[in-house]
Order: C-alpha cells, then structure tokens, then sequence
C-alpha cells in the first residue's frame, strides 16, 4: 500500500533466512514445480473432460431449441438403460452451456465447467467471488436431474434461493427440466409441487424443517420431500459448519414460567465481580463459592427461594436452572451483538452473515432469559417435537457437492465429517489485488483514528471502500466516527436488512464508503462503478415513459466511464476493523475486492484491545509491542504478526471443531435411534396390512409378563398367578382361569404362554370381525403411528436431560459419550417396551358400537343435520314447524352421539368427517 496515511512501523530480518530453512524451502519449491501440488492435479485430471466438451460445442449450436430438450429426453432415457453419469456428462454440460447462452446470453468459461465437474464429482469447489457459481451449479444440476431422483440446490437464505430459482430456472426451462423453490410458510401442496420437481432451490433450515415435519405426517401422500439423492451446498463452510453448531429444533408449547423468569432477572444485577467466573474462550459463566451463598441469600430475600430451602436441595433444580440461564442472558449475551430488540421482540443475529434470524430462538430457556432482561413480553418455553444436526441431516444424501470463496482452512472437517474434498478451480483472470500486512496498535482508539485517516485518505481519490466490522455495536460507533468527520457512507448490519441488496450494489461506486457486519453470503457482487443491473431498474422507474432500451444504452454508457475511473482509483479497498475468530470469515471479506481480474486493496487494522488479541492472542506480541517502545499512533506491520495471528485463529478454529465434533457424536448416538424411528414409521404408512405387526407386539408383552410374574427356572409356587391375572385385565383386557391352568399336573411356563397367545390372537380375530377388515386395519396404523410419536417426544426429552448431566460422570473417570451411548441405548430398548405395551393395551380396549348405540347415533345426526339445513321460519300460513331433535342428543357430548360411521360427518358439526374429528384415533 506504499506509506501508510498513519505513522507505521516495519519491522524487518534483513532477508536472513537459515541455511537449513532455504535448503528445505528451496526442496519444497522444486517438488511443487516438478510434480505440481495436489491441487493442481486434480486441476489438470479434468482438462481432457473440458477439452470434449468445447469440441462438441459447434454441435449443439446447431440444435433448434427444441432440439435441447429433445437431447435431455434421450440423455434421460439411456440413464434409465444404465448408462453412467460420468458417460453423458461432456454432451450434458455442452448441452447446459447452450442452453444457458441462449437463455441468459452468459457462455460458461471453462473454470465454471471444472468447478461443475468438481461438484459433480462431490466435492467442494473452491471458487473466487464474481466467478459465476450460480451458473456453474447449473451443470452438475442438470446433469444429476436425468436420474430422476431430484437436486436440491441449498443457499444461506430465502432471497438468495428465489433469486437463483427464478434466474436459473430460465437454463432449466430451456432444457425441458423443472424448477421448484421451498420458502418458509409456504402452502402445503405448492411445496410438495416443488420438490417434485427436477431441480429444487431451498434454504438449509427450510430443508432440514421439512425432513422432521415429514417424520411427524400420517400418511404417505402429506409427506413433502421424496428422498435425498443430491445436493449442491452454496456457501457450504457457512452452512456446514458455522450453523453447524445449533441443531435444528422443532417444538411445541410447554409450561409458562414467564413471572419466575422476570423474578430472577431482578436479582442478577445487584451480582458482584466476584460471585462469578466468565470464561471467554468457552463462552461459559459459572457462580463462585461466594456467588451462591450471595444468590441463595438474594433469592430468600426475594421470596424466590422457600424459607428453610438452600439451592442444593433437589426442589431447587428448577430455580437454579433459572439463575443459570439469567446469568449467561446478563455476561454473554450483549445487546446489538449478539441480538437486537425490534418491535417489543427479541431477534438473534447470525454471528458470520450478520443478519437477523427471525423465528429463531435459543433453548432451555436462554431466550426466555434474555427477553425478561430486556423487559419484553416473555414467549412459552418449549417442549422438542423432533430435532436434528446441520450434520446429520446432510449426511442423508447419497451425494454431496459445494461452492464457496473460502473452503481450504477447513479441509480438514468437511473431510472427516462430511467425506467432501476441496478443490480451489483457478480464477478465470489472474487476482490483481494486493493484501497488506496487518497493523496492529496498542489501543482501539489509535486503531480507530488511524481507519479515519485511512478512509478520509483513500476517499479524497475517490476509491470505493468496504469497512468490515464484527458487530452491529462497532459499526455503529465507527459511523459515528465518520459523521463527526464529515465522510458520508452507508451503514449495512441487521438493522438495514430490508435495503440490503441495494447498499451492497451501490458500494463499487466512485467515492463509496460503506460499512458492513460481516459479507458471507450476501448474494450480490459488488462491481466497480456499481451494478448496471440496479443502475437501469432505477432509471426506468424513475423515466416511465422513456423506451427501457434507450435508457438501457444510456445507463452502459455511463457505468462504463464510471468503471474506468474506479479501476483509475485503485478499485475497491477493503478495510476491516478487527479480525474475526475463523480465518474464512476475513478471507469473504478480503474476496469482495479484486473480482474477475479487477484492480482492489486490502487491509487489517486491529489492536490489542481486539477480542481476539486480548483472549487469544500471543502475549509476546505484547511484549514485543512494548519492548520496542510503540509511540502513541504508531503501529507495527510486519509478516510475523500475521502469522503469529493465524495460529491464534487456527486455535480457535480447531476448539470450534472440537465442539462441533463432539454435538456430532453425541446427536449420532440419536440419530441412528432417529434412523430407525423414521424408518419404522414409513414402512408402517406403506404397509397395507399391520395385523402381524401388532400380533409379534402382542406376543412379546405376553412374554414379557410371563417372563415378569413366573420366572424362567422357576418353580410353581414360586409364581405370582394372581400378580400374572391382574396384569393381563389391565393390559389385554382378558380375564382368563390362570389360577386352575397354574394348578393342572405338568404346566410350565411355556405352555401358559402359549395358551395366553392362542386367547389373545382369538379375542382380536373377534374384534376384527366385528370392525371390519379395512377398520381394523386404518386403527391398527393410527395407532401405532400416534404411539411412536408420543413415546419419541418422551424419549427425546430424557435424552436431553440425560445429556445435560452425562458430563458430570467425567468427575469419576468416566468417559461421558461412553456412558450417554449405553443408557441411550437401554433408554430407547426401555422406549420400545413401553410402545408394544401401550398399543397392545389400546388395541385390547377398542370395541365397536352395537346395533343399538348406531343405529340411536344415526337418528341423532340425521336430526342435527335437518336442523342445520332448516330454512328460516316464514311469517304467516307457509311458515312450518321446526323439526324436533331426539331427546337427549348433546352436540358438546360425545356419549349421546350413538355410533356415528368414520366417514360420516362428524356430530360435533366441525364439517370434518368423523374419523378425522371426534373418531380420530389418540
């Protein structure tokens, strides 16, 4: 950057590097130039793959357009003879390539059709900002689509997915291909239309949500996905592994606690220094020895606590959690970073986009905390329904591929989680942008003065400039800096959500300062002398009775002369605050800047007050800061800083990892439980016919109790037959002579057994009969279904509980995942138990209607329903009596209803037929 507008100081070895060192690189730099590096050979392996498709290109620009469908229809049909992917793959992509010029006038470069290929392959392909992703997902899409199966195309949110839906699905038109695109509450049959189609476009929460409803559904036909075969992952380091810490959660209402959440608020801020310990590193926040005796005291006082109760007591537990999650709202939750109130309600924000994630919101209680220490109305807490990992759920695909800017620094995860490798594809022109050394001060405020200085510097010429912060709160202050200054910018954080689209095209314009909470996945590229595109929307808007295409020239004109004084002004210069915990997160940043080719800047400013420095920074910088005598304003630049700051992110990076991993083995433990529920309930909605389902079910409960009340090697009268008897009325409804079978000469166990089944089988055979077979079965399903998913809530719950506490076993040497995997293990096996004895004890206690009860429910409804359709009474000779209802019929009363049939309208007068009312199966 030449001199720097502040005063700096350089630092520097005088070149010397050791001899065994220059010997070892000198190795290194000759192996790399000889043999390539891995990369560049999985780079160069797909060269001959490119070649066959430019030369096939003359050939497909000779097919009239519906000659391109007419080759998908065919590529389609020699798929389906079993003809590989790989085998189509250079006629399908130079297909795709032609049918994206002539719907979109953009030829594909060749590093687009490698990233493809990549994709295609699965893996990820590592590709600049402003090369073109959205179009490169187009050809493994395409080419993926000819199965059959469905692609899903996954973005980082719904303004991105029904952008790159409705631009794209003009390529995939132009093919003979569908497009669909999943948006949060979106009308039932329109998103089972959309994943019906060819290609897909979702967010991945959309999808992940859809997944878990899908396992909640009843039939078959109400369920929205139809497998998980391929996805593509936009800004996959993003989505697989920055949300990859929160699972997915969906809930339902349980107890309000809002008065006890508001209590406990009131005491947390008279809490000293000393009554708690924060660890920042861990985010964690836990009370002293001194904080509990002060808190307990504080809870008596406020008559939280019960006279004569102390906070170790186990009635204490639920107040205790309060305290908890009221101390970490207070310490590690700070308005404006990592939330924002908005219209009396509390909204986190996205710690890597920056962007508010409305219906979000934290568990056990967290949210709730934070919303009584910022006096809003406090939501119900919430039970989990169903839940599942980022991870997990991605796993399900049969492939996976993904694009993003930054992808290298987490190789490593997207390895040994995922199975993902990465790819870095050569950017179609060469990077022009110089990245600077980072400089770094003593304080904030010499940090701060010298990024005024900066701007006002580069400003004065006319360089546009993007200044990165890590959080709303230091946006806002350094906007205020810039006011006082008299520098006009624009300010883009959650707060600007909605003109987001419009600050980010404007912020390559000459003269441009715009602030940013960080750019991942923003969506909109940032050109120099702005974006035409947005430039021509408003020029029409703002002349409507010129013709678009004069105003179009018009506006071309214009950019182009704006481009050129930009690029004249050193393009983009991207200036960032401070440096952020993943070393991805600054390189987005830095990408905006330097995009195809085009000439840009680049530099940190931070200082040792920055969270990272001060928490993980060496403190030998420190040291050396002081030991050369840092004047006031002066900062040091050299390379030794940046390294020694990238191994302070690679540590946090790598604990990040570690806690990712560790939610991963955990969740696995309930997701292979997840699996087989799910599993379980498909084939039940597919089976036709359960019956030998709930017979085995029926017969291991009577073994279960035989084996309960007359041990295995036991002796006669050592048996409970009475115990025995008594169980079987409550559980199968069946009184049966055990007593006089007990005392016959030569009966064991076996053959009691045995005769319970035979009484069984015959009591249900009965009550089949009596239904009807088609009966029968329709309540053999509901109620299996309906006990899968209540016992699943159950369990998950105690899952939670259990692995809220499982961590204490690590005090006794014991290993935590160890001991969660075996008790969730004889959990779920304890889960299965109670599910075959519920539905075999509901399915005992079924019976139908008699004769009688019908035929007096019958008459009853027929009455209701003269009654409803009854015209108003006339005045004068034609006015008619009102028809009697039957004496005793109660529409609010079920008992008087009679037997209504399941297809008749329901009595309760809803409209619903009766067997999805008031006869629906619980």
């Amino acid at each position: 950057m030449g001199k720097p507008a502040h005063h700096a100081r350089r630092i520097t070895n005088g070149g010397a590097v050791p001899k065994g060192r220059r010997q070892m690189l000198g190795f290194g730099t000759l192996a790399r130039a000889v043999f390539g590096t891995p990369n560049d050979r999985k780079v160069k392996s797909v060269r001959p793959l490119i070649a066959r498709i430019n030369a096939l290109e003359p050939e497909f620009q000779a097919l009239t357009d519906d000659g391109l469908k007419e080759r998908t229809q065919l590529f389609k049909e020699r798929v389906a003879k079993g003809e590989s992917l790989d085998d189509i793959l250079p006629e399908a992509f130079a297909n795709c390539r032609e049918a994206a010029r002539r719907a979109l006038g953009l030829r594909a470069f060749d590093v687009q059709l490698k990233g493809g290929i990549f994709l295609h392959q699965g893996n990820i392909a590592e590709m600049k900002t402003g090369e073109g992703k959205t179009l490169v997902a187009t050809f493994p899409a395409y080419l993926n689509a000819l199965t059959g199966k469905g692609v899903h195309v996954v973005t980082v949110n719904d303004y991105l997915a029904k952008r790159d839906a409705d631009w794209m699905s003009k390529v995939y038109a132009a093919l003979g291909l569908t497009t669909g695109v999943v948006v949060p509450w979106q009308p039932e049959e329109e998103k089972r239309a959309a994943y019906r189609c060819d290609i897909t476009y979702a967010t991945n929460n959309e999808l992940g949500f859809d997944y878990l409803r899908d396992n909640m559904k009843g039939r078959l036909e109400d369920m929205a996905q139809r497998g998980h075969y391929f996805a593509i992952v936009d800004e996959v380091d993003s989505i697989l592994i920055d949300e990859a810490r929160t699972p997915l959660i969906i809930s339902g209402p349980s107890q309000d606690r809002s008065e006890l959440y508001t209590a406990v608020d009131k005491v947390i801020p008279a809490v000293g220094e000393d009554h708690f310990k924060l660890d920042e590193k861990q985010r964690s926040v836990t009370f002293t020895d001194d904080g509990n005796e002060f808190i307990e005291q504080a809870l008596l006082n406020a008559g939280i606590l019960p006279e004569g109760q102390s906070l170790y007591d186990p009635e204490s537990t639920t107040i205790v959690h309060h305290v908890t999650q009221a101390l970490r709202a207070h310490k590690l939750y700070h308005k404006d970073q990592q939330y924002i109130v908005r219209d009396g309600e509390v909204l986190l924000i996205d710690e890597f986009t920056g962007r508010m994630m409305k219906g979000r919101r934290l568990s056990d209680g967290l949210h709730q905390a934070i919303e009584a220490k910022e006096g809003v109305q406090i939501q119900p807490e919430n039970t989990t329904l169903a839940s599942v990992t980022f991870q997990n759920y991605f796993r399900l695909y049969e492939k996976l591929g993904g694009m993003t800017g930054t992808a290298a620094t987490e190789a490593e995860e997207f390895m040994e989680i995922y199975r993902l490798g990465v790819v870095e594809v050569p950017t179609n022109r060469p990077v022009a942008r110089k990245d600077e050394h980072d400089a770094v001060y003593r304080t904030a405020r010499e940090k701060y003065d010298a990024i005024v200085k900066e701007i006002q510097a580069a400003n004065a010429k006319g360089q546009p400039i993007l200044v990165g912060t890590t959080s709303i709160e230091k946006s806002e202050m350094l906007s205020a800096l810039l006011t006082q200054a008299g520098v006009a910018h624009n300010v883009l954080n959650a707060r600007q959500h909605e003109q987001e689209a419009k600050i980010v095209a404007d912020a390559g314009k000459l003269g441009a300062v715009t602030i940013a909470t960080n750019m991942a996945g923003r969506g909109t590229d940032i050109k120099l002398g702005g974006n035409v595109e947005f430039k021509v929307m408003e020029a029409i808007a703002a002349n409507p009775e010129r013709h678009p295409d004069e105003i179009r020239a018009e506006v071309e004109a214009a950019h182009a002369g704006d481009e050129a004084a930009v690029k004249a002004a050193g393009g983009l210069f991207v200036l960032a605050t401070e440096r952020h915990e993943s070393r991805r997160i600054d390189n987005q940043l830095r990408g905006r800047s330097g995009r195809q080719g085009d000439p840009g800047r680049s530099a940190f400013y931070l200082s040792l007050e920055d969270d990272l420095m001060r928490i993980f920074g060496s403190e030998r910088l420190d040291k050396m800061l002081t030991t050369l005598g840092m004047k006031d304003g002066e900062a040091i630049v050299h390379p030794w800083v940046n390294k020694s700051l990238e191994k302070a992110q690679a540590k946090v990076e790598a604990r990040n990892f570690d806690i990712r991993k560790q939610l991963l083995k955990f969740d696995d433990v309930m997701n292979d439980q997840r699996k087989a529920i799910f599993g379980q309930r498909l084939d039940i909605m597919r089976s036709e016919d359960l019956s030998e389902t709930v017979a085995d079910m029926r017969d291991q409960v009577i073994e279960d109790l035989v084996d309960q009340y007359m041990p295995p090697k036991s002796y006669p009268d050592q048996w409970d037959v009475s115990g025995l008897a008594n169980a079987l009325r409550d559980k199968l409804t069946m009184d049966l002579p055990i007593a006089d079978w007990a005392a016959e000469e030569g009966v064991d166990q076996q053959a009691i057994r045995d005769r319970l089944v035979e009484a069984a089988d015959a009591m249900m055979a009965e009550k089949a009969e009596a239904f009807g077979p088609e009966t029968m079965r329709d309540i053999e399903k509901q109620l299996l279904l309906q006990g899968i998913d209540a016992k699943w809530r159950e369990h998950l719950l105690t899952l939670e509980h259990l692995r809220s506490v499982v961590g204490f076993r690590g005090y006794a040497q014991r290993d935590p995942l160890n001991e969660y995997k075996t008790e969730a293990f004889a959990l779920f096996e304890s889960m299965l138990n109670a599910l075959r004895a519920d539905v075999t004890q509901h399915l005992s206690r079924i019976r139908p209607l008699t004769e009688d009860e019908r035929a007096e429910m019958m008459r009853q409804m027929v009455a209701q329903q003269q009654m409803a359709q009854a015209p108003a009474p006339l005045e004068g000779p034609a006015a008619e009596a009102p028809q009697q209802q039957l004496a005793g019929f109660d529409e609010a009363d079920p008992a008087t209803w009679g037997n209504p049939g399941r297809n008749d309208p329901c009595p309760c007068g809803s409209g619903l037929k009766f067997k999805h009312c008031h006869g629906k199966l619980t």
